[in-house]
């Protein structure tokens, strides 16, 4: 088959969260399988300078957006089997971000009609389309409304992954037309609650809707995590399917990584000791390797389950733990771990920004990962935290639910709070600590954390199959 996956953004040339780990690595294993894959994302100005130089220019052509008619170039990278395609218009692209502005709606509609121009300048024949949240959900739109009846789009199917159904892609219903080009007609496609809702319309019109767990796959057809669109998702349940992310084994690897102190496997995990106390001295706290580290690497953001660590943080520091963060988002939890900081010196370590360096750090020297998240889609910090033999301490939603088995009732890899509030984490984590004294019985969880298989192996399968029922 011939597919192309369409991304917002893709590692390592782009990327804010784990779409963009999963844009870089899925396709590169579905060329293992015998696929022949194409990406295609936004050529931003934040792509460095040494991937810019590998790129080759390949054409050039305008892209009509309704009454607007827009530059596009055309570039392309070829990386471990796989064709990156880079879509070019600085008036959309040259930004210090790829999201955040007002007129995301305006950038991402030119970028999806774009990658269908992009096809047919270059007469690319693909049998799939695969996109990836609300940033490309009108690719499906489009075909549906103006292609369907192009030869080059009369056998293409679409797949639309919702990564995280709380990013819907909303403007003002007035843009039907003005905007994006579609006529009346697709009105009750698209609109929902009074907005032009994106991804509302490449559910409706995708071919297969798929998503990043099976536990999340049914958690969107109810209101407590659909934001709003549970029954859109429960009318086009029949299409929709639950495949669980993997990370990237060969990018993972504490046996080959570069950036921590350290290497290490499963078998051997005497270097994480190594890397512990490299951790602790990267972020000033006391060099003793007997205390635990606790850590956090995630979006500063209410979802995460900040609250729940806030509410529990005091009664935490009363136990002979130490705690790492690695985040950003918004200012009332950066102030709050800032003061805690400050509140616990020699125990509390803190780095508000984006560090792929210095997260692999703390993956490798850490000893427990918290993620409390009150909504997980898929999760791939909790992966990466096992390949590092870091035992993850999560709330049982969506991938994290798929992905972590609590130990205290076999055989698992982690612990699980059984309620979503502080002081469960405080005891769930008491429970982690206990164990932790436990030199035998806490190597063998860490042993068996990092011996899960987490790889995209099965899951690029499934979407091999996927791809092969459309």
């Amino acid at each position: 088959m011939n597919i192309l996956y369409a991304s917002s953004e893709v590692a390592p040339f782009s990327q804010s969260g784990g779409l963009g780990d999963v844009a870089g690595s899925l396709p590169k294993e579905l060329v293992k399988l015998g696929e022949r894959v194409s990406v295609v994302s936004p050529l931003y100005g934040t792509i460095k300078q040494t991937w810019r130089d590998q790129m080759t220019f390949i054409m050039n052509f305008n892209v009509k957006l309704a009454w607007r008619t827009q530059y596009c170039g055309i570039f392309l990278l070829q990386k471990d089997g796989v064709d990156f395609y880079f879509i070019d218009n600085e008036y959309y692209f040259k930004r210090d971000r790829p999201y955040g502005y007002d007129d995301d709606g305006e950038r991402f509609a030119f970028f999806s009609k774009a990658v269908i121009c992009m096809l047919l300048n270059l007469e690319l024949r693909v049998q799939v389309i695969h996109c990836n949240d609300w940033h490309t959900a009108l690719i499906p739109v489009y075909i549906h409304a103006m292609y369907r009846d192009t030869p080059l789009f009369e056998r293409v199917c679409t797949v639309l992954t919702i990564h995280n159904i709380n990013y819907q892609g909303l403007c003002n219903p007035y843009h039907l037309g003005d905007l994006l080009g579609l006529d009346e007609r697709m009105l009750p496609i698209m609109e929902f609650d009074g907005q032009l809702n994106f991804m509302k319309g490449g559910i409706v019109c995708c071919d297969e809707l798929t998503t990043v767990s099976p536990t999340y796959a049914k958690e969107i057809q109810t209101p407590q995590y659909a934001f709003g669109l549970h029954n859109i998702i429960k009318s086009n349940a029949q299409k929709l399917v639950g495949i669980v992310n993997g990370i990237d084994y060969e990018f993972y690897n504490p046996e080959t990584d570069t950036e921590i102190k350290s290497n290490f496997t499963a078998a051997n995990l005497r270097g994480k000791a190594y890397d512990k106390t490299a951790l602790q001295l990267e972020f000033g706290l006391d060099a003793n390797p007997e205390t635990p580290i606790i850590a956090m690497v995630t979006r500063l953001v209410a979802i995460k389950g900040l609250d729940v660590v806030r509410d529990a943080f005091d009664r935490l520091m009363e136990r002979d733990v130490q705690f790492v963060l690695l985040g950003s988002g918004d200012y009332e939890y950066c102030d709050f771990f800032e003061k805690m900081r400050v509140k616990y010196p020699g125990r509390v370590g803190v780095y508000f920004g984006f560090n792929g360096s210095l997260a692999r750090k703390i993956y490798a020297g850490s000893d427990l990962f918290l993620m409390p998240s009150a909504t997980e889609p898929c999760g791939l910090s909790q992966m990466i935290a096992m390949r590092y033999a870091s035992v993850p301490v999560v709330n049982p939603v969506g991938g994290l639910k798929d992905t972590v088995t609590d130990c205290r009732l076999g055989s698992g890899n982690g612990f699980l709070m059984g309620r979503y509030d502080g002081s469960d984490l405080l005891n769930t984590l008491d429970d982690a600590l206990k164990l932790y004294d436990d030199k035998k019985n806490w190597a063998h969880l860490r042993k068996y954390a990092a011996t899960c298989d987490n790889s995209w192996g099965n899951s690029a399968k499934q979407y091999q199959e996927l791809y092969k029922k459309i």
